[in-house]
């Protein structure tokens, strides 16, 4: 999924550089390079949520083995 938002990310910085020198339509400019600075930003999220999640994983599983090997 992080992929995804980047190449939406791209996407959208190329459609504001389209509007901004071909059309110099600044308000679409400037909504197609927001939409792309969240994209971007929601990739950031993905990625560092998914880091968080397979270190919570691995923190319980090594909770689980030292609880195991106690009993």
């Amino acid at each position: 999924m992080e992929r995804v938002w980047i190449i939406i990310s791209i996407l959208c910085l190329i459609v504001a550089a389209f509007f901004w020198l071909g059309r110099g339509n600044f308000d679409l400019t400037f909504v197609a390079a927001t939409l792309g600075g969240v994209a971007w930003f929601l990739s950031l999220r993905n990625r560092l949520r998914s880091s968080n999640i397979e270190r919570d994983n691995a923190e319980l599983a090594s909770e689980s083995n030292l609880d195991h090997d106690e009993n």
